[in-house]
């Protein structure tokens, strides 16, 4: 179905756009997300959209020029979100060749090199599909309407911008009082034993962000991450220690944690493959929609910008052309250089190009149909490093050193482009709706990947020096988890380790396929649905992320119930009132994100220079988690007033 609306800015209307000040401010921003985001996902192993938070502080700062404009902010925002977008492909991938012991500290130019090319590629891949799937299809792309209107709103004025600021302050505050001054613990969690074969555990992160996190994707989202919490830590756990029975003298909570990183969190391996490739079949149709009109553009070779609308001028297909084959030669010198076989990097390259324009697609649609912070990025991702482990390994052998590493960097290309191609398409729905130049948003999506790019490889290094990533252990204890990364580790080591747990990545598929049967019943009912991709993420993230992602969820519902008791108390229209609790909630929500992220960028500056996490240590040992779990109570019930206030009251 063709896409009937009227741009708000019409065709013959011309306003700067990629101006100056436009291309710093994309990109000074685009560092900031990209950063934020990055220690979000190695701490909490989800990212979430910085859409809307990079268009309020857009308009925040361009309103201190007299002549700025709806569309000069709409490019900035294409920036600076592009750039969070690319950290989550880079999180999700490159700390595995650490992990794995392959890298011992980010190689530079090579991160930066893949990072660029796997973005860049992202890029090109959505232009010939912008057509198909943004004007002639009928999606939603929930961020990017979401977006625009925000947009449309700051025309008018106001001062959304405190609750970002105040958001932020509350979280960093939180923050640096846990992880810098060192007065509570992180986490509170507990565990028991019964009778040497009831396990019982429970636990939660006293992380702000955590549950705006929760907040933001939705209670229904938060639960089912909580479901695959509930069924690897309260079901997963105890029938394997009532199989195999407790060590004695076994610390519960120690054990609990073994067992899940050795053996339980490959059931959401199984899960995850069985959903991706679940996507790709449930989609075939418009997949293929999109490819044939994708491949059609780039065939017809585009027409000259002056021969189209303004709303409607792509970047010449000729020049994409000629910009992908561009970005294949220093990704294939990479492989090469890594598995020094002409013959098979030409055939990872070959695969990284198919991989990720079909991935690409993929995600291109998922984002409208469900919105980027709930693609099955890390699903596409580990089907694609274990297809690419499984290949390698038929022909390299299973004594390869390389092997594993090949296939994270295959995967670290295809993760880049699926996680920008996702975004991507959310802004260029946003500046359809405004009437915005494609082209236009098309190069500031290209500022964004490239200052993003040259700036993660020394943040991730940063915090590898400065925490560590992977399960905490004595000598790193405040380890960020990266638990995406973790994963694509062990699958793309266990392959040719020949060590992979197969019985439970079979039992996780499984699980996945009955997720699956169950989603379609309730598809057709009309009902709650159960996308099997957020619940395998909540298999492989610890529960203590699970449980506080889900509170988060709650918050929300409870908002959500709110706005409907008090519908009739209200003046004006009920939509109105609600959009504007909601993006109020969404902005303290984002604002906890990038305060607490932020510092925790900022704190790793004197850890990594002392090699100290004391550094700003005000007593010896922290006090327990009490303060924390008062603290976090605490904004729980602030967050929730704020957005209730703000839909009874303009």
């Amino acid at each position: 179905m063709a896409d009937k609306q009227k741009p708000h800015i019409p065709a013959n209307v011309k306003l700067p756009e990629t101006t100056l000040r436009a291309f710093v401010l994309g990109a000074i921003l685009s560092v900031i997300l990209a950063g934020a985001n990055a220690y979000l996902g190695l701490f909490a192993g989800m990212t979430v959209s910085a859409s809307i938070p990079a268009a309020v502080l857009s308009m925040a700062i361009l309103r201190l020029f007299k002549n700025s404009n709806i569309l000069e902010n709409n490019i900035v925002q294409t920036a600076a979100s592009a750039g969070e977008s690319l950290a989550a492909g880079v999180i999700f991938t490159f700390p595995a060749l650490v992990l794995m012991g392959y890298w011992t500290e980010f190689n530079y130019l090579e991160t930066t090199l893949i990072a660029l090319c796997g973005g860049v590629l992202g890029v090109l891949f959505t232009i010939p599909l912008r057509q198909a799937l943004i004007v002639e299809h009928d999606l939603k792309f929930p961020e990017g309407v979401a977006t625009s209107e925000v947009l449309k709103t700051g025309e008018k004025g106001g001062d959304s911008v405190k609750y970002l600021i105040w958001g932020s302050l509350a979280g960093a505050a939180i923050k640096f009082c846990e992880a810098g001054f060192k007065i509570w613990q992180g986490t509170a969690e507990t565990a028991t034993v019964v009778g040497k074969k009831l396990y019982v555990y429970a636990g939660v992160n006293l992380s702000p962000a955590l549950i705006a996190v929760g907040y933001i994707v939705g209670f229904p989202i938060a639960s089912l991450v909580f479901l695959g919490g509930v069924i690897s830590w309260w079901v997963a756990i105890p029938i394997y220690l009532g199989i195999n029975g407790v060590p004695d003298g076994a610390d519960p909570t120690a054990l609990g944690n073994e067992i899940w990183s050795s053996q339980i969190r490959y059931l959401g391996v199984g899960a995850m493959v069985v959903g991706g490739i679940w996507a790709l079949i449930s989609l075939r149709s418009s997949i293929g929609f999109a490819l044939k009109n994708g491949l059609k553009a780039l065939k017809a070779g585009g027409k000259n910008l002056t021969d189209t609308l303004r709303t409607e001028q792509d970047a010449p297909m000729s020049w994409v052309i000629i910009a992908i084959a561009a970005m294949i030669v220093p990704i294939y010198i990479i492989y090469l250089r890594e598995i020094e076989d002409v013959a098979i990097s030409a055939l990872m390259a070959i695969l990284m190009v198919v991989a990720g324009f079909l991935f690409s697609a993929v995600a291109g649609y998922m984002a409208g149909l469900v919105g980027s912070s709930n693609n099955p990025i890390s699903g596409v991702t580990i089907a694609t490093i274990l297809t690419s482990a499984l290949i390698l390994l038929a022909l390299l052998g299973s004594g390869a050193e390389k092997g594993p590493a090949a296939a994270i960097m295959i995967g670290a290309v295809v993760c880049c482009a699926a996680a920008i191609a996702g975004d991507n398409m959310q802004d260029l729905k946003a500046g359809h709706i405004l009437g915005a130049t494609p082209f236009r948003q098309q190069i500031m999506q290209m500022v964004g990947v490239v200052a993003a790019a040259f700036t993660l490889p020394l943040i991730l290094q940063l915090l590898l020096t400065a925490y560590g990533f992977g399960p905490a252990t004595a000598e790193r204890p405040d380890s960020l988890a990266a638990p995406q990364a973790t994963l694509m580790e062990s699958v793309a080591r266990g392959v040719f380790a020949g060590d992979l747990p197969w019985a439970v990545i079979y039992i996780g598929a499984a699980i996945g396929i009955v997720i699956i049967i169950l989603d379609q019943i309730q598809e057709k009912r009309n009902s709650f649905r159960l996308p099997v991709l957020a619940i395998a993420v909540g298999l492989y993230l610890p529960f203590e992320l699970d449980s506080s992602i889900w509170v988060g969820g709650v918050i929300a519902l409870m908002v959500s119930r709110y706005q409907r008791r008090h519908r009739k108390q209200i003046n004006g229209s009920f939509e109105e009132a609600k959009q504007r609790s909601d993006h109020t909630g969404l902005l303290v929500a984002s604002g906890l994100i990038t305060g607490e992220a932020l510092i925790g960028i900022l704190l790793a500056v004197p850890v990594a220079i002392t090699g100290s996490t004391n550094v700003f240590a005000l007593m010896e040992k922290p006090i327990g988690s009490l303060p924390g779990l008062l603290l976090v109570g605490f904004v729980c019930i602030w967050l929730y007033l704020i957005a209730a206030k703000a839909f009874r009251k303009p």
